[in-house]
């Protein structure tokens, strides 16, 4: 990647992460970024090549932050997940993450095709981590799993409309001591 092209990327991405995607225009990203459509067609060879590459992006973040997840048993690491899912700093992020998994399941072979079901498979993989061999290995296991993590998503997306990070956080992690919203 040319250093102009990586240059224009994580410009575009900063933007999408404060503007979305679901209006991207390549005129006025290309305005905000310093940029111009021609060039960004020419780097990207197309809108959904911008797309992809920005989601990408995106995917290797949450990927990173992931990787540093680890705990004793799966309650555990449910609980480090959901203290990041819903740290403030986040949001930005996340609201993207929201945005794309929903265009991956409506718009299947957009840019977004297969969005949703990867990243799916990324957090079942962290929380299998968490599991020991024999129980990771079971069809236990496998809906201990899915069960954290649709309680996750869930409480992720009710924190996201509503901003009540103490309700939410008593009703993932069953802790009445939760932190208030803030």
């Amino acid at each position: 990647m040319t250093a102009r092209r990586e240059e224009l990327l994580d410009n575009a991405y900063d933007y999408v992460l404060e503007h979305g995607l679901t209006d991207l225009s390549l005129r006025p990203l290309a305005q905000a970024i310093g940029s111009s459509p021609r060039v960004l067609l020419y780097l990207f060879e197309s809108k959904d090549g911008l797309v992809r590459e920005l989601l990408a992006r995106a995917r290797r973040d949450e990927l990173a932050a992931l990787a540093g997840i680890e705990g004793e048993d799966l309650e555990a690491v449910a609980a480090t997940l959901w203290r990041w899912l819903s740290a403030q700093e986040h949001r930005r992020l996340l609201v993207l993450w929201v945005e794309a998994y929903g265009r991956s399941l409506v718009d299947p072979d957009g840019p977004w095709g297969g969005f949703a079901r990867q990243t799916v498979e990324d957090w079942l993989a962290v929380l299998a981590g968490a599991q020991p061999a024999a129980v990771r290995r079971t069809k236990a296991g496998e809906a201990e799993r899915t069960r954290a993590l649709a309680l996750l998503r869930g409480g992720l997306l009710d924190l996201l409309a509503t901003g009540d990070r103490r309700r939410v956080t008593i009703a993932v992690t069953r802790d009445p001591r939760a932190p208030q919203a803030g």
